[in-house]
């Protein structure tokens, strides 16, 4: 596959030479699911163990008032240059990572998400759902989500809008 690096990121060329436009992803970032409702205390251990800043966050809408800790959909870090998500293991079917019992996801942020799901499913991915709006979290706009052949999800979404309010 050609790849070329820029600025902005990688440029991702098809392999067969086609003519249809490159995908160009601004960034990786690695998404670590835990056991609900341990997500807060996983933000908490990496901003005390590694320094990490907390950028955003979203708690599922929907978690019943009895419950002490509201489940976490997404809670993005930085980690010195880099980015990582965690949230709460869920099956809830708006969740953005619903059940993973084995293998990763990532969140690939890129200008044009329907090219970037059409191209993995063209190369062997699974679609997992339709594409979707989204408001807060590591996405913003438009996200769809592939399962690669090893078991890893993808969840291919536009860059975030960066905001100046941050989730305590």
């Amino acid at each position: 596959m050609a790849e070329e690096a820029q600025t902005t990121g990688v440029v991702v060329a098809a392999e067969n030479g086609s003519k249809s436009s490159p995908v160009v992803f601004a960034a990786v970032k690695p998404w670590l699911v835990v056991e609900a409702p341990k997500a807060n205390d996983a933000v908490q251990f990496y901003k005390t163990a590694f320094g990490a800043e907390e950028v955003s966050r979203v708690n599922h809408p929907k978690r019943k008032a009895e419950h002490d800790l509201p489940l976490v959909l997404s809670a993005e870090l930085k980690l010195g240059s880099s980015s990582i998500v965690v949230s709460d293991l869920t099956d809830d079917s708006s969740a953005p990572v619903k059940s993973v019992v084995s293998g990763s996801v990532f969140c690939l942020e890129t200008e044009d998400v329907e090219a970037a799901v059409a191209k993995a499913v063209a190369a062997g991915a699974v679609s997992d759902g339709e594409l979707t709006e989204v408001e807060g979290g590591c996405c913003g706009g438009r996200v769809g989500r592939v399962k690669d052949p090893y078991g890893n999800v993808w969840q291919i979404c536009a860059p975030a809008k960066k905001c100046d309010d941050v989730a305590a």
